[in-house]
């Protein structure tokens, strides 16, 4: 682990130890419980989380136990109640990922943001803007842009259509650069 690895603090405390001593303790910050709060802020939580545990490689296993180490109140109870419910050889990073998910973020959400995907398109927002919200909301729709190509195809129908009508006859197979050159494009015009 690298020295003074530490989480941004979301201001939601922390839990006790992590049960083992190969385990990173973090200074991160806990969840109490996430009902109150927005569904977009419960999924930022888990990513930031997962992505600080990633940097510092945890195991699966730490990725589980450093997470549930960071719950309180409400998020721990919901949790140990998971925990009684579920077979020993389940409880595993995957699987709590999904329960999460579940309980936190919720089918109508995910099901409201592959949707906006679908319809998204640039209208009067910056091309900058507009692929920040691609990029957002493409994570809902994985099977819609699995391949570059497919991903470049829908980026170029959301375009504005005097960007559009530049850019898509060029079939650009690549993603970044498809951007890029929108992004020049918008600036010429």
């Amino acid at each position: 682990m690298p020295q003074g690895a530490r989480v941004e603090s979301f201001s939601l405390g922390s839990r006790p130890n992590l049960d083992t001593s190969e385990t990173p303790v973090l200074p991160a910050t806990e969840t109490r419980g996430v009902t109150r709060i927005a569904t977009t802020v419960a999924e930022y939580w888990l990513e930031a989380t997962e992505r600080i545990m990633n940097d510092i490689d945890c195991t699966l296993e730490q990725k589980l136990k450093g997470e549930i180490s960071l719950f309180c109140d409400e998020a721990y109870q919901w949790w140990l109640s998971v925990e009684e419910g579920t077979p020993l050889d389940y409880l595993n990073w995957d699987y709590f990922k999904t329960a999460f998910q579940g309980k936190y973020v919720g089918v109508s959400y995910v099901d409201a943001c592959r949707r906006e995907f679908m319809n998204l398109k640039q209208c009067d927002r910056s091309v900058v803007e507009y692929e920040a919200e691609f990029l957002r909301l493409s994570r809902y729709a994985r099977g819609m842009v699995a391949s570059e190509c497919e991903k470049c195809v829908h980026f170029e129908d959301g375009l504005r259509d005097n960007l559009r009508v530049l850019i898509a006859p060029q079939r650009e197979p690549e993603f970044v650069a498809l951007e890029d050159k929108a992004k020049i494009t918008e600036n010429v015009k």
